[in-house]
């Protein structure tokens, strides 16, 4: 039987290769480019922060001595990237009866049977990584237990900003409920720029919203209708911002070892956010902790194999080590429905 771990086709660099060419099946983060990926060379990240204000310069005589200019206070932060291993293991019986002497197309079995591991784990980690990346989103970045890793607003002491849209009461001008996002999120850019805002909404929040009266009236005319008539749950403007339905899940294990479900988004939450930044979002990703990988720039994924015991079988280690990350926690919004 050949060797596959003499064969550079399956190596750690192949390997990891392959496995960041599968696609990533999960997450709507990563469709809207929300968070960016910047490799790092280190095991944690340091986030430099200041205090920014603009003061208005008083007029002064010709000749006078001139306002004194006052530089902002520094404060770094530094953040250890969490680090997230999965292992699985292929065993000779995967790849039993196709075995012939002298054949060429046996490697290509064990790398088909490689592959359909490789992708499995793949899209665990790319759920793990929407988690992390919604919990940026939220100011709060949690484990995948549920203990904070992150509180980004306790770490750039803030205050989270909640604004109540009283959706359970038809007289509320829901339009004003979304100015107020929208000036609230203006405000803390602090120099930065955005092309839009997004709110990603729960289930209920968002069968709240398209059926309040207010709404449904502004869009009786609109397009003959057609909001109250379609399925806009992929995304609707109004007052100058988009709403999306959000169903982000995963299982987990609790304490005890007992199966468990997450909502990524709360129900009667949603979460809005500024669309189009330059350097508001992003994730870091640090290197492997592999003796190839020592100082390297990290990477999405790193895959990696080595025989068990006897040969009887392959044991396959993946791992990733991403710190999604909000610069500007002050321009995320949480939005309540009552």
């Amino acid at each position: 039987m050949q060797n596959p771990f003499q064969n550079p086709g399956f190596s750690m660099a192949s390997l990891t290769a392959a496995i960041n060419l599968i696609p990533n099946r999960y997450g709507r983060l990563e469709e809207l480019n929300l968070f960016p990926a910047k490799p790092v060379r280190t095991r944690s990240v340091v986030i430099e922060s200041r205090n920014g204000t603009l003061n208005l310069l008083p007029s002064l005589p010709v000749g006078s001595a001139a306002t004194q200019n006052k530089h902002d206070k520094r404060q770094l932060h530094s953040f250890v990237i969490p680090h997230i291993p999965l292992e699985d293991v292929v065993l000779p019986e995967e790849v039993q009866g196709v075995r012939a002497f002298g054949s060429e197309t046996e490697m290509d079995t064990v790398a088909q049977v490689l592959a359909q591991h490789l992708e499995s784990m793949r899209n665990k980690h790319a759920i793990t990584l929407e988690h992390l990346r919604m919990g940026a989103l939220k100011g709060v970045i949690l484990d995948a237990d549920g203990s904070v890793l992150h509180d980004l607003f306790e770490v750039f002491k803030l205050n989270p900003s909640t604004v109540n849209f009283q959706l359970n009461a038809d007289t509320t001008n829901v339009r004003n409920k979304c100015a107020d996002v929208v000036r609230g999120i203006t405000e803390n850019l602090r120099g930065e720029f955005m092309t839009g805002v997004r709110v990603l909404c729960s289930p209920s929040f968002f069968a709240k919203l398209t059926g309040h009266a207010k709404v449904e009236k502004a869009y009786e005319n609109y397009a003959q209708g057609a909001m109250l008539r379609d399925d806009v749950r992929n995304g609707f403007a109004f007052g100058g911002i988009v709403f999306e339905e959000y169903l982000g899940k995963a299982s987990y294990l609790d304490g005890a070892g007992t199966a468990q479900t997450r909502d990524f988004i709360a129900e009667g939450e949603a979460h809005a956010f500024p669309l189009g930044t330059v350097d508001t979002f992003s994730t870091y990703f640090a290197p492997a902790d592999f003796n190839e990988t020592v100082n390297t720039l990290g990477q999405s994924l790193y895959a990696k194999q080595e025989p068990r015991k006897f040969d009887r079988g392959t044991d396959l280690h993946t791992q990733s080590n991403p710190l999604p990350m909000c610069h500007r926690p002050g321009v995320l919004v949480k939005l309540t429905m009552a």
